[in-house]
């Protein structure tokens, strides 16, 4: 009789048993299948995705992009600006073989009758074949200097300044109001090589012209000479009007996966120019621009989930540039680097900038709205008074939001604020910094 109680006993153990763990089994299976539904459902959605119906099936991705945005400012330099600006994206081959091109562009007037143009292209001919690098401005324009070199200016204690898309909003003290007139023509062809790898030649003029020291206008005595003036002097170069103009050898590796918004791949650029007065310098001079940028994954589920890195260096070889054409931070060929400074903050005869970005998505499933986290550090050197590059260094630091425009060609609208020393800026745009 004990032996069949038992028995019974352990049967009715066991059928509870299997009965709990057939639950658990069942649930667990089941949380799991909702959770990688729920994953294949969490893909990558732009701007269009609000507002168009789940149902309906997606159209094929277009080969052209065209975000236009508005810019608008006011400030003591410029008056009351107003523009626009913006980015194109194309395919000129087959998606599959070709990357995609882009062209940023603006144009904006002022109150106190100044205009600014640019446009900005990388572009990618059919099966990448040739990869083209333009940079094309024309500025009748107002802007500070503050010296050369990361000290400068050290003889006053500037204070905080800010700035909108790299323009100084304030009058600041130490800061010396520079009139001119510019046209930039930057145009280089590279010829794939190998895959990844390109090698071309370009052409380059810088022509200012209209040069006016504003504070050598004033009518107090003594005047006060302006760090332009002087070096302008110096060198022997006339301070109202000057031209850089030479051609350059270019080597470039490229392996990034796109060009508006990389999530992987690397890019090296070396590029070595020469001025000759043959081609319309004042003086013969050469300069060598070397840069490097990575895009480090944090997850192969999020690809935009990642750490980015860029550095970069210009060095003037051999010898002398006029003063504007000099490297200054905010002037690479995208026009941005240093943000937390106004443009041109820091200038030298040589200058060095390094950044690291790390960019996450905010909203986990539609990857809509991201978030960038940024640290970036400048040198300049000044030769003139022996300060060498590294001496002095500047960092800023500052935080984003990305909210994606077009997923196919990973077009953000990019707000950023940044700070810096005794400085602040904010940025608006509509492709990565780089």
């Amino acid at each position: 009789m004990t032996r069949i109680k038992f028995s019974k006993i352990t049967l009715f153990v066991l059928l509870q048993l299997l009965i709990v763990d057939g639950t658990t089994c069942y649930s667990q299976v089941n949380e799991t299948d909702k959770k990688q539904r729920k994953e294949e459902n969490c893909e990558q959605q732009d701007f269009r995705d609000l507002f168009g119906k789940k149902d309906k099936p997606a159209k094929p991705p277009r080969k052209t992009m065209l975000l236009v945005l508005p810019n608008v400012s006011s400030n003591p330099a410029n008056g009351f600006l107003l523009g626009v600006g913006g980015s194109a994206g194309w395919f000129w081959g087959p998606r599959e073989t070709t990357r995609v091109s882009v062209i940023g562009f603006s144009a904006a007037v002022t109150t106190k009758k100044q205009f600014l143009a640019f446009a900005k292209s990388n572009v990618y001919t059919t099966d990448d074949r040739f990869y083209l690098q333009g940079d094309w401005r024309f500025y009748i324009y107002k802007a500070p200097t503050w010296g050369l070199g990361t000290n400068a200016p050290d003889t006053v204690d500037v204070p905080s300044q800010l700035s909108w898309q790299g323009a100084d909003l304030e009058e600041t003290d130490g800061a010396y109001p520079m009139n001119y007139d510019y046209i930039k023509f930057h145009e280089i062809i590279n010829y794939k090589v190998k895959k990844y790898l390109y090698a071309g030649v370009g052409y380059h003029l810088d022509l200012y012209t209209n040069i006016k020291d504003n504070l050598l206008e004033l009518d107090s005595l003594p005047k006060q000479l302006t760090p332009h003036y002087l070096y302008s002097k110096l060198y022997d170069f006339n301070p109202e009007k000057y031209t850089l103009s030479g051609i350059s050898l270019n080597l470039a590796y490229d392996s990034r996966d796109n060009l508006m918004n990389p999530y992987k791949g690397y890019y090296a650029n070396i590029n070595y120019r020469y001025n000759p007065t043959f081609l319309g310098s004042d003086q013969n001079s050469s300069s060598l621009w070397l840069e490097f940028r990575t895009y480090v994954g944090l997850s192969k589920k999020t690809p935009r989930h990642l750490v980015a890195f860029w550095v970069y260096g210009n060095f003037l070889i051999t010898g002398n540039q006029p003063y504007l054409t000099l490297m200054g931070l905010g002037e690479d060929q995208k026009g941005r680097s240093g943000r937390a400074y106004v443009a041109g903050r820091f200038r030298g005869e040589d200058l060095v900038y390094g950044e690291v970005e790390y960019r996450f998505p905010i909203t986990q499933c539609s990857k809509m709205l991201g978030g960038v986290l940024f640290l970036n550090v400048t040198t300049a050197s000044n030769r003139t008074t022996n300060v060498p590059l590294f001496a002095y260094l500047r960092p800023g630091a500052g935080f984003g939001f990305r909210f994606m425009i077009n997923k196919h060609f990973r077009t953000n609208i990019n707000f950023d604020i940044g700070f810096g020393h005794r400085s602040k800026g904010f940025y608006f745009s509509g492709t990565e910094t780089f």
